[in-house]
């Protein structure tokens, strides 16, 4: 199944809190209208066969598909350089093992 990240958790939070979307709203990950590749969207609920997945005081909810090929990942965010900013990117990246 797939894992989040506590900064994954924190970014989502932030972004619904700054949105003032209603309670239960978290990001879903679908597949695109060309089914080649992943979108991410905030939404106030899931769709009707969602899997819901709840990490670090966050929700996401995964299309049928996205949950299919993410189930071996972890949800993250990752710093990146545009135009000279920086800005935060969610990023799907292998399991990360404890130790």
């Amino acid at each position: 199944m797939l894992a989040i990240t506590e900064r994954a958790a924190e970014a989502i939070n932030a972004l619904v809190s700054l949105n003032e979307m209603p309670e239960g709203s978290g990001a879903r990950i679908a597949t695109d209208g060309q089914g080649e590749g992943l979108e991410l969207a905030l939404v106030p609920s899931p769709a009707q066969d969602d899997t819901v997945v709840q990490g670090s005081g966050a929700t996401v909810y995964l299309e049928n598909t996205a949950a299919q090929v993410l189930g071996d990942k972890t949800l993250d965010v990752e710093r990146v350089e545009e135009n000279g900013e920086e800005q935060m990117r969610f990023a799907i990246v292998p399991h990360q093992q404890q130790g």
